[in-house]
């Protein structure tokens, strides 16, 4: 795969940021309730508007701003959180990000690549937990190729595991050309995720010292070549911690607008990961950007005001009680029974993190987090209805911004959620689970939905499986 930018131009205008955060400096409150009122209409929020929420610091006002984007999380996605597991298969790299475990100088690393019956082994692992969604990950490297990821994501898709099966596969990967993406799109995947780190070129080229991704215009324009391919389901994301995390929620932004402005559609999902530490890696242990609890729920914030429509993805690399907070902030897809060394679902390693990229703040079990959730009244979901059913790119958007796409979430989410208590869970969360659902039930509107929702779980119930509006 040759990579070629001749022509490309980098469309993060660092100019402009800096001087949409220096105006936002001292806005006055009338205009920031301007801005969370506009927020209320879910039409999203142009760039200047975002850099005033960004250097707003009176704490009535980001309370204000808490209670709104809950408010927005409500009405576009009631009360479910979907739910995946990360599944790496290898940790070999060209690569030498500073920040990361996997990078090409890391003598320390021990590297691994998952064989084909490992790889099987893993996903039986994931399915026997209760898994339906996973995101595969791969270190940058030759042997990583579109063939190689597309054989990856065939073979996870045979793996049936007593009820358990895995029906949507999600990737994060290195950047490819049209004709990779191809490839890849024709085994069948979701959404092919690419972050591209830090938005300030300046930085991402200091961090990024060798490799095939030291090419920030490569990456930058990664998904333009993945919506050339007919991928029009895309994530976007930076780590934040490597630059100043306004200029990266900024630089987000930018990114979504030209998504929107060059192909008529946004990234379906944003993710916004804090930097932690990676072994040997000393630059993670005292980042100078670091991000704190206070800026990063702000930050959610913000994202959920300025795109309502998008997922928003909040990592287990993050302890548990934040990510509890967070929820409430509009997070809409979560992690769970998160493992990221390389083939540690199937077996207990005490060297493994030796092959992990970084490190998580949340080791919880899958059926621990559905518990935890299912307590404080959210609807732990495992759908997929949507990839199937071709409900994405522009499609999901013409079914969102109305608010039609609520009414299959919801209903969705009860059927797999069901089926994972039927299957899965332990007493503890089948109690938990059953009370929630049965309220959920008794609180949703009478109609022809409901009717057909109580008739698929009693089909559940008898041991079909697999059933979605």
């Amino acid at each position: 795969m040759k990579i070629e930018t001749t022509g490309l131009k980098s469309f993060i205008d660092n100019e402009k940021i800096e001087r949409l955060l220096s105006e936002a400096k001292g806005t006055d409150k009338k205009e920031v309730n301007r801005i969370l009122d506009k927020a209320l209409l879910k039409k999203g929020l142009d760039l200047a508007e975002v850099a005033v929420l960004i250097q707003n610091d009176d704490q009535e006002l980001i309370e204000k701003m808490y209670h709104t984007c809950h408010r927005i999380k409500q009405e576009i996605y009631g009360n479910r959180i979907v739910l995946f597991a990360p599944l790496y298969v290898g940790n070999e790299c060209i690569n030498d990000c500073v920040y990361c475990g996997f990078r090409l100088s890391n003598k320390d690393c021990f590297r691994k690549t998952l064989t084909k019956d490992e790889l099987i082994n893993e996903t039986k692992a994931l399915e026997n937990s209760g898994h339906k969604r996973l995101i595969m990950v791969y270190g940058e490297h030759p042997m990583y190729d579109a063939d190689y990821i597309a054989d990856t994501v065939r073979t996870v898709y045979t793996v049936k595991e007593k009820n358990g099966e895995i029906r949507r596969v999600n990737i994060n990967a290195a950047p490819l050309d049209v004709e990779g993406y191809k490839k890849v799109k024709e085994a069948g995947i979701g959404t092919y995720q690419i972050f591209q780190e830090t938005y300030h070129q300046e930085t991402y080229e200091r961090l990024h010292p060798s490799g095939p991704k030291s090419n920030f215009l490569w990456r930058l324009y990664g998904l333009d070549r993945a919506m050339k391919a007919g991928i029009d389901d895309l994530g976007i994301g930076a780590l934040m911690g490597l630059y100043d995390w306004r200029f990266e929620v900024m630089g987000l932004m930018m990114h979504a607008e030209h998504l929107e402005e060059t192909f008529g559609v946004g990234p379906h999902t944003i993710s916004f990961p804090r930097i932690e530490e990676a072994q040997g890696s000393e630059f993670t242990k005292h980042p100078i950007n670091a991000v704190s609890d206070a800026d990063f729920k702000k930050l959610v914030a913000i994202l959920r005001l300025a795109v309502p429509y998008t997922g928003l993805i909040l990592t287990a690399r993050e302890d548990i009680e934040l990510r509890n907070e967070v929820l409430d902030l509009g997070v809409s897809q979560i992690d769970g029974g998160s493992n990221i060394g390389i083939g540690a679902y199937s077996h207990e390693d005490e060297e493994e993190y030796k092959k992990s990229q970084f490190i998580l703040g949340d080791t919880r079990t899958l059926d621990e987090v559905i518990l935890e959730l299912a307590k404080h009244g959210y609807i732990p979901s495992f759908c997929t209805a949507c990839y199937r059913l071709g409900r994405t790119g522009e499609h999901f958007m013409e079914l969102s911004k109305p608010g039609h796409i609520k009414t299959y979430c919801q209903p969705n989410a009860l059927l797999t959620f069901s089926e994972y208590l039927l299957d899965y869970g332990s007493e503890e969360s089948k109690k938990a689970g059953a009370k929630l659902i049965e309220k959920e039930i008794k609180e949703y509107p009478e109609s022809e939905m409901k009717t057909n929702l109580l008739k698929k779980i009693e089909e559940l119930n008898a041991g079909v499986r697999d059933l979605y509006f």
